[in-house]
């Protein structure tokens, strides 16, 4: 099965996240998600262990628990949603907005 964890430390590793489920059962793997440009984790990652029982009982007992002084999420991973080619996330950059100001955008004027 596999778990996603939320809500991590950023101080967090990849062993420090497999230690805290072997406590349950065989762990495959275990990936602290982190930006590929600064290598800083993201706060998240995900944990695979072939026992569906024991990833079941690694979830009831450490979501909501403590570590290394934050309150974690634990759940069993979705699949990850596929989104058609080109289809981004809605919200950010500098599309939209007021027309004032700008660099050469600026459709309100008529000359």
């Amino acid at each position: 099965m596999n778990i996603f964890v939320a809500k991590l430390s950023f101080n967090v590793n990849d062993d420090e996240l497999r230690d805290l489920f072997t406590e349950f059962g065989e762990v495959s793997s275990a990936t602290v998600i982190t930006d590929k440009m600064t290598g800083r984790s993201k706060g998240f990652g995900f944990v695979e262990m072939p026992d569906n029982d024991a990833a079941k009982q690694a979830i009831n007992k450490l979501n909501e628990s403590e570590v290394d002084g934050r309150t974690i999420a634990v759940s069993e991973a979705r699949p990850r949603e596929e989104r058609p080619y080109g289809e981004r996330r809605q919200g950010g950059g500098y599309q939209g907005g007021s027309n004032r100001g700008g660099y050469g955008n600026d459709r309100s004027r008529r000359y």
